[in-house]
């Protein structure tokens, strides 16, 4: 089975796109899958964002977005 370019392999520009993609049909896939998209829609959105995480380990954090930011608001 065809699962698409190792997330290790995707150009930066490209790593940004597939996740915009898979961000986009998300929601779709969640309601509507088979089970089998769904499973193989996680594993791909997984993957993808494990690497975006490891080229960005410094990226900017929302303070909104932690748990002492969300109780103060």
């Amino acid at each position: 089975m065809e699962t698409g370019v190792e997330a290790t392999e995707l150009s930066e520009v490209d790593l940004r796109r597939e996740l915009r993609h898979l961000h986009e049909t998300r929601n779709g896939t969640f309601l509507h899958g088979a089970s089998d998209a769904l499973e193989e829609h996680t594993r791909r959105m997984f993957e993808l964002e494990q690497e975006y995480l490891r080229r960005h380990p410094e990226r900017e954090v929302d303070p909104r977005r932690t748990r002492e930011g969300a109780r103060a608001g």
